[in-house]
Parts: C-alpha cells; structure tokens; sequence
C-alpha cells in the first residue's frame, strides 16, 4: 500500500505540487478486517506527510462497534470520511438482488458516523429492478431526514458475468433501464425533493464499455452534469425546492 500512495502522490505532483491528499480505501469493504489490521493499514497510509485525510468505503454492515470506536478515535486527529453502500432504502429490493444487509443497519451506519463525528456519503442506485418513479422520490424524502452529509447517485448498469445479467437476460421486464433523457428527468425531481444541505457527489457512473450490456450512454460525467444544470435552469428548479425535512 505504501508504494501505491508513493506512486499516486508522484503522479498528481507532477501537475499539483503543493497538493494533499486523503487515502482512498475504495475497492470491496474496507472495515471488514480484524481492527488491529485496520489500525495498522490507516496509520501506514497516515504516516506519509501528504495525507491528511482518509477515505473508506465500506458495506453498512461491516461496521461494528471497534470499528466506529476506531474511526472515531482518528477521525478526533485528521478528516475521516465513511463511504456506505446502501443503494436502496427498499428492504424487499435489498433482499431481491440479494444485497446482504438490510435497510435498519444502513440507517444505524448513518447515525453512528454521525454522532460520532465522522463524514459520510451514501451511495444510492436508482433503476435497481422492480422499483419504480415513486420509489426513487420516496427514497430522496427518506434520505433527506436522515443524517446523510454527502451523497453519490447511480444508474442502474448490467454488467457481463454477473447473477443480475443473468436475471436481466431472463425478466428484463424487471429492470426499468432509463434513457438518457429520462434518467435526466428523474435525477432533476430527486434532487427537487432532496435536503438541499446534503453535497451531491455524484449523478452518474460509467463502467469500461467492455463490460456493460445496458444502457449505454456514451457520455462522460461532466456531460451528465451539464445535462442536469441545463435542464434545472429550463425548468426554473433547484436542489430542495419541495423537500420536506426536519434534520
């Protein structure tokens, strides 16, 4: 891990020279080791003068209690910030694609970063099979009366070699895979009925092309975001305009 923080450093260096950087434990569930393991792969990546921060993502069910305890204690010394898989807030959808843990322990995830101090971003997917426009809305309300301090969205993707390819391949009436137009659409009321003090990250996410069946865009993520800025402005619309919230 040290040579890849070394490498990274170098790389953006050469552009940026007096940035700092945060530590991004991004692939798989970062807290999910044994916490004498996570102690010692944090403070490693901490021990670089340039890191000033730590990033980790994770499932909200692999956080226990030594792990917050943990991440609380570092979070009192240098940014700590919790990234939660959560992408629904639909316990029937959770169960159908077989996600593993259930909506309470992603609301528990979220009230224990908060009260501890610690920074959170809640990845949400819309588009996950069976769920409808009323279910995206929904989620935005829920969401919004949580403590949820930053928020990265996803479309759906169906992605080669997976279970849910083979499900789509099936009952591809079960999966409500937006047009480009439409996801701009829904994304637009989300954000209507969303807290307006919750930083959205994200709006979208691409996979290599290689590995995506559907939809398939063609676009990048700034693209995606004048899309969105464009189409708040015909509309004379922005982020809470009917949210209805009391955090």
């Amino acid at each position: 891990m040290k040579t890849q923080i070394e490498e990274g450093i170098e790389f953006f260096s050469k552009k940026y020279d007096t940035m700092r950087f945060l530590a991004y434990f991004q692939s798989f569930s970062n807290t999910y080791a044994p916490v004498d393991v996570l102690r010692q792969l944090y403070e490693e990546a901490l021990e670089n003068p340039r890191i000033i921060g730590l990033v980790i993502a994770t499932r909200p069910d692999c956080l226990k209690e030594d792990v917050l305890d943990l991440l609380e204690e570092l979070s009192k010394r240098c940014y700590v910030m919790v990234e939660l898989g959560l992408e629904s807030v639909k316990d029937e959808t959770l169960q159908l694609i077989n996600r593993g843990h259930s909506w309470e322990e992603s609301v528990r995830a979220l009230n224990e970063t908060s009260r501890r101090g610690i920074h959170n971003c809640a990845h949400l997917i819309l588009g996950l099979p069976e769920e409808k426009y009323k279910d995206y809305i929904d989620q935005a309300r829920i969401i919004s009366n949580l403590p949820v301090e930053n928020l990265k969205l996803h479309q759906l993707q169906i992605h080669t070699g997976t279970n849910m390819a083979k499900d789509y391949a099936l009952y591809p009436e079960r999966y409500p895979l937006f047009s480009l137009e439409d996801y701009v659409e829904v994304v637009v009321d989300y954000l209507e009925n969303l807290n307006p003090s919750i930083i959205v990250e994200r709006f979208v996410s691409f996979a290599p092309g290689k590995m995506v069946i559907a939809p398939k865009w063609g676009l990048k993520n700034f693209e995606f975001v004048a899309k969105i800025e464009k189409r708040l402005k015909e509309r004379d619309t922005w982020q809470g305009k009917y949210a209805n919230y009391t955090n």
